[in-house]
């Protein structure tokens, strides 16, 4: 089974591959930051945060399809979190409707903030996506122990994306076995089977997770996670992050002046 959907062309090579996770996490980071940190309504903000993230995606090498497709894939969600904006937002009336036995307003400045939060969940989406297709998970993993984020944290991290993959294929072979029986039935007979793969997996997860902690307890496991690899921050590193840092500082800059 193949494994590498989340970082499938980290092993790319470009000048985005090839700079230090370090300097790409805080880069990211900062992205994020001065992103949400935008007014809303800042129109011209979002396409210059676009056009440099864009940029960035074609300087990477990375199919410009595959970073789309993931970003438009966490966008219904948004949605969902979105949709009332416009109607709790104070401000002038667009519009009222009757909806049952309430009637509910739809404002100007929830509509402008309804479209800023989409533009802005899209903007980070695609730029974390940028960020795990170019670096390797063990790699980021690495850099955020090196910047001292906090060493459970990183664990748990290491251990999800270690055994996530396990637990995928337990799932795909208890289905499977599910369906060589001719699965079927009513509705309820079907909820009640997944119910009960869904608890017999929870307890498979449980206990393989006892052992592996019993087996690397007796193996001398203190906490931390040592590795053979090695960061180097190198010239060409620091100059990209303060080029991107200064782009990202102009952006906002111009942004709070036309605003």
């Amino acid at each position: 089974m193949k494994h590498s959907f989340i970082d499938e062309y980290s092993k790319l090579n470009s000048p985005i591959h090839r700079l230090d996770p370090r300097v790409k996490l805080l880069s990211a980071l900062a992205f994020v930051l001065a992103v949400v940190l935008t007014p809303p309504g800042g129109w011209q903000a979002f396409a210059a945060y676009l056009v440099l993230v864009t940029a960035a995606v074609i300087l990477s090498r990375v199919p410009p399809w595959f970073v789309l497709k993931r970003s438009l894939m966490l966008e219904p969600f948004v949605l969902v979190v979105a949709a009332f904006i416009p109607f709790f937002k104070p401000g002038e009336v667009a519009g009222s409707y009757n909806i049952w036995m309430w009637q509910v307003s739809v404002t100007y400045p929830g509509i402008t903030l309804f479209w800023s939060v989409l533009a802005k969940a899209w903007l980070a989406i695609i730029c974390l996506t940028l960020l795990t297709a170019t670096t390797p998970f063990s790699h980021l993993l690495l850099a955020m122990e090196k910047l001292k984020v906090p060493r459970v944290l990183v664990m748990t991290l290491s251990f999800m994306y270690r055994y996530i993959f396990i637990l995928e294929e337990e799932v795909l072979r208890m289905r499977q076995a599910r369906d060589s029986r001719n699965f079927g039935g009513k509705l309820l007979w079907q909820v009640r089977v997944v119910g009960h793969m869904a608890g017999t997996l929870f307890i498979r997860a449980y206990e393989r997770g006892e052992r592996v902690y019993a087996a690397m307890v007796s193996r001398g496991f203190d906490g931390e996670v040592r590795t053979l690899q090695q960061l180097t921050l190198r010239r060409t590193d620091a100059i990209s992050a303060a080029a991107f840092l200064a782009l990202l500082a102009s952006i906002a800059v111009l942004s709070l002046r036309l605003g």
